[in-house]
C-alpha cells in the first residue's frame, strides 16, 4: 500500500516553519485585546472565545 502523506494548498506539503506553534503570532481581540485563537494574517475584526461568545448572545437575542 502506497504512503500518502499530508499535503497542503496546491499539494505542497506543508514547512516545519508554518507548522511550529512557536512561529504563529496570534491577533489581539478587537474588544479586550486578549490574544485570540487567530493568527495575525486574518483579515477582519478578529475576536478571542470569549467575547466571540458575548457578540453570539447580543445577536440572538437582538431579534
Amino acid at each position: 500500500m502506497a504512503d500518502i502523506g499530508v499535503t497542503g494548498v496546491g499539494g505542497e506539503a506543508p514547512t516545519a516553519e508554518a507548522t511550529t506553534p512557536q512561529e504563529i503570532t496570534y491577533a489581539e481581540c478587537v474588544l479586550c485585546r486578549k490574544p485570540t485563537e487567530y493568527p495575525e494574517t486574518v483579515k477582519g475584526a478578529t475576536l478571542c472565545p470569549v467575547c466571540e461568545w458575548q457578540e453570539a448572545q447580543r445577536m440572538a437575542c437582538s431579534g
